[in-house]
């Protein structure tokens, strides 16, 4: 054992070693944070509250309350290529689950886009009329098209998270 040289350092030291032993002792006695949606939902926790799901046709919906901002996968994004123009509905404008409400065009095809669940389109991006390359280079973030304001949320339990979309998209 080391023998101290100051009594105040000494003090100090054995303090801090005390308050991370406290420290360990407390977060060890904690239970362990959810990881999955069946914890959080055993838990009483709100399942996924900001989360992102995805449908078979290529399309994402990230929710956030009753909002959800919806564009095309990255997955979509690479197949399609460089994308040159993509085509946005108006604002106020309402759509069934699965309805097309737009479409993107690349240097090698034209595909519609379709909205994942029922809703009313609450905002465009507008920025993608200048610069449709977004959805290349960002589509989950700076890529999305529209955000709807989602009429029927039990619509969302028929479509993927990201483990499921992923496995889908390795299928394919």
């Amino acid at each position: 054992s080391r023998h101290c040289a100051s009594l105040p350092s000494c003090f100090r030291r054995t303090m801090f070693a005390r308050r991370a032993v406290l420290t360990a002792a407390r977060v060890a006695s904690r239970p362990a944070a959810a990881t999955t949606v069946k914890e959080l939902s055993l838990r009483g926790g709100l399942a996924r509250p900001f989360s992102t799901y995805f449908a078979e046709s290529h399309e994402y919906i990230k929710m956030d309350g009753d909002v959800g901002t919806i564009g095309i996968t990255a997955h979509a994004a690479e197949a399609l290529g460089d994308i040159v123009y993509v085509d946005l509905p108006d604002e106020g404008s309402d759509y069934e689950q699965k309805e097309s409400f737009g479409s993107v065009e690349s240097v090698k095809a034209a595909s519609d886009v379709y909205v994942p669940v029922a809703g009313e389109v609450v905002e465009v991006n507008e920025e993608l009329s200048d610069s449709p390359s977004l959805v290349n280079e960002s589509p989950l973030e700076d890529g999305w098209f529209v955000k709807i304001k989602v009429s029927d949320k039990s619509q969302l339990e028929g479509l993927m998270d990201e483990g499921a979309y992923k496995t889908f998209c390795d299928s394919q």
